[in-house]
């Protein structure tokens, strides 16, 4: 799985400045219970509420940043990157975290991080110009490596995704009425600008939401989806060739403003998706904006339950087929069914979530806050 400021690609901030507290969200449903937890049910006798998942809190020690960029790699290591140039790492289930920012970087801002395991990551900078740029570490964030400096005034990158730990992907806002993509075969030590003959025209106003590092996100060896807003139309472009050639699919998603389109996807294997979004500006209602595919994005159908609000990020949980979560600044969502309806168990703020093979789920957002699931 992300930008505010202004209604271009930079989102919205929201107050800095409420004291961090501790936020547990029951989540009172056992497919996602299943999920989540290692030892089944039975062991726990009959359930409370004190049985159920929670959020809780990992104090980062950093209120003043929002963090959007987050890479889950298990239940103990995670890597969050956001304002003031500012990347934190921790691998001991967030008890600790360790400032990784790469020197120099406290003008940027880092809106998604995709890692591989607790040494390698790679983090994208988001911004017009030269203000998009790409690190790479090899080392846990002692040292990093700026591997990409955007030289062109008209671009604008907004998201990351790798297929592996060598081929990946980021995308930017149209330059000359088309997405474009930047595509790296070494894990991000180097990019290259693919061609855009095999990439449909956008729409007038169309572009990406730099949110939750979740407008560009990949399933399998060569399947990527990209999200869009802004636009008369919400779209969703889907590439099987790791970004060569699209097609492109109109959503349910409410758009026809600059704050309003899909946020975040998440999909499952290449058939199953999710999208969520609606529109940032505060205090504003977002209806319908959920919907769920079922063949790899070539059709959408609304969420006939949606989140009451606009949400940013969104996780499949693990080990299931049906259950996933969705977040945004006013709440957690979570879903049984596939994506077909939401409910909200929280309350906490949060913009962007992803979860890991072995039932380690984290959310990241605004004043410094990370939070993992726990029992």
């Amino acid at each position: 799985m992300r930008r505010w400021g202004s209604t271009r690609r930079t989102g919205p901030t929201g107050r800095e400045g409420r004291r961090l507290r501790r936020v547990t969200v029951a989540v009172a449903c056992a497919a996602a219970c299943a999920a989540l937890t290692s030892v089944p049910a039975q062991a726990h006798g009959p359930r409370g509420a004190e049985d159920e998942p929670q959020w809780v809190v990992k104090d980062t020690g950093a209120p003043d940043v929002r963090f959007r960029g987050l890479a889950a790699v298990s239940r103990d290591t995670a890597w969050v990157a956001g304002t003031l140039g500012t990347v934190l790492r921790t691998t001991d289930g967030g008890r600790t975290w360790r400032d990784v920012s790469p020197p120099g970087a406290g003008e940027l801002q880092f809106r998604d991080v995709e890692a591989f395991d607790a040494r390698r990551a790679v983090v994208l900078a988001i911004g017009e110009g030269e203000d998009s740029r790409v690190y790479r570490t090899d080392d846990g964030g002692t040292t990093w490596t700026e591997t990409f400096r955007n030289p062109d005034a008209r671009a604008f990158y907004d998201c990351l995704t790798f297929f592996d730990p060598r081929h990946g992907l980021a995308m930017s806002d149209p330059v000359d009425g088309k997405f474009r993509i930047l595509s790296t075969r070494d894990g991000g030590r180097s990019w290259t600008v693919l061609p855009d003959t095999g990439m449909p025209p956008a729409l007038e106003g169309e572009a990406g939401f730099a949110a939750s590092g979740q407008c560009l996100v990949s399933s399998g060896p060569r399947d990527v989806w990209l999200a869009t807003g802004g636009a008369a139309r919400a779209r969703v472009l889907h590439s099987a060739d790791r970004g060569r050639t699209w097609t492109v699919t109109a959503t349910t998603i409410p758009a026809g403003d600059p704050a309003r389109g899909v946020f975040a996807l998440a999909f499952r294997d290449r058939h199953h998706g999710l999208a969520v979004g609606g529109d940032f500006t505060p205090g504003l209602p977002s209806p319908d904006a959920a919907a769920r595919t079922t063949d790899g994005g070539r059709t959408w159908r609304p969420a006939a339950g949606a989140p009451p609000a606009y949400r940013s990020g969104v996780a499949w949980l693990p080990h299931t087929r049906t259950a996933a979560l969705a977040v945004g600044p006013t709440g957690t969502d979570l879903t049984t069914d596939g994506g077909r309806t939401w409910r909200t168990v929280d309350s906490g703020s949060y913009d962007t979530v992803d979860c890991t093979p072995d039932r380690g789920c984290w959310a990241a957002g605004e004043k410094g806050r990370v939070a993992r699931l726990e029992q």
